[in-house]
């Protein structure tokens, strides 16, 4: 017996809104993360941290989410690493490198020679040459190893230079002379050959006599063969100086020099309290300075010093200062935050 038309219409419908009830709703696409943005130009886009931050929970997961990559801000300083001679604790630094290798973040070693957070061991006495190049080549080979194949960047040496081109005066400095650099590169890559190996400063953001100091110095080092393979511009600024200039054109002229170039340390501060005024001018700058790192090949990455103003370094040292960083003390993103995702195609 033939099938009635109608029943064929009932049933097609009936499984037709069978079908439709079934069918999961459509969700919303996740938004791309700053770390997954800046993947697209070839980049990482990183935040620094340090280990009081570990108690806030809501702080890791935004740390964890956001950003592809991160830098112990203390952890791995010589006073935290090796706070008596020849005793070393990596304890700190484990917990910042954990954290980093369960959310797949790359990270940026901070700092193997500096002439701050020293251990009062070592500055509180004298050294023959002889003897501090001993205790530097070990401090420098065994935190080295320690990490080998681990970070993907060391800060070899940190803050060379004076404002005006000039050695910065350091026990290293007056104790070994210039050549304590070459050194340092070379005892570091002998111990991690992969691992790039950095020189890295402020207020080098432009051409000035600071950056050109160290324009002169990775020159000769790369004709000598010391294995130099980065500059880092550390970017802290201050709107009430002013956005340096040239910030494009100094990095491409160091990435010229067949290095790699990465923004270490950014944050841009201002006189409190903020204003929307200023806060619209703190998310040009941050956007001005991406973009200058997006324009050239060999600009790596952008690490912003924390992210958040609640954990900024800022106000205690600055006083009267702060509201540096693209999230505030709450966690909430700022103009800063939506005008580098901006940049970033976001």
């Amino acid at each position: 017996m033939p099938v009635s038309r109608h029943l064929i219409a009932l049933s097609a419908a009936v499984c037709l809104a069978a079908g439709l009830a079934a069918a999961p709703a459509t969700a919303e696409p996740r938004p791309r993360t700053l770390a997954e943005l800046a993947e697209k130009h070839h980049k990482y886009f990183g935040s620094a941290t340090d280990n009081p931050e570990f108690t806030d929970a809501a702080y890791l997961k935004l740390l964890g989410s956001e950003f592809g990559q991160t830098t112990p801000g203390n952890a791995m300083k010589w006073e935290t690493t090796e706070p008596r001679r020849g005793v070393f604790d990596f304890t700190a630094a484990e917990e910042v490198m954990a954290f980093a290798e369960d959310h797949h973040q790359k990270v940026r070693g901070h700092t193997l020679v500096w002439h701050n957070q020293l251990p009062a061991w070592l500055t509180e006495r004298g050294w023959t040459a002889g003897e501090l190049r001993a205790v530097l080549k070990n401090h420098i080979q065994t935190e080295v190893r320690h990490f080998k194949g681990r970070v993907i960047h060391w800060d070899v040496v940190n803050e060379a230079f004076n404002e005006d081109g000039t050695y910065r005066e350091t026990l290293f400095y007056k104790t070994l002379g210039p050549g304590y650099i070459a050194d340092a590169l070379r005892w570091a890559h002998e111990i991690d050959p992969h691992a790039k190996l950095y020189l890295n400063d402020y207020n080098v953001d432009g051409v000035n006599a600071k950056s050109d100091a160290y324009y002169k110095l990775i020159r000769q080092l790369k004709a000598d063969g010391v294995p130099v393979e980065g500059f880092g511009l550390q970017g802290h600024l201050a709107l009430q100086y002013g956005f340096p200039a040239g910030v494009q054109e100094n990095i491409q002229r160091f990435a010229d020099l067949g290095v790699d170039v990465a923004i270490t340390e950014l944050d841009i501060r201002m006189r409190l309290p903020a204003t929307p005024e200023k806060l619209a001018t703190q998310a040009a700058w941050y956007a001005d300075y991406v973009k200058a790192c997006l324009a050239v090949r060999k600009c790596v990455g952008v690490t912003i010093w924390d992210y958040t103003d609640k954990y900024s370094w800022i106000p205690g040292v600055f006083p009267e200062e702060g509201a540096a960083l693209p999230y505030d003390e709450n966690l909430q993103p700022k103009p800063a935050y939506h005008a580098i995702r901006k940049v970033l195609g976001g």
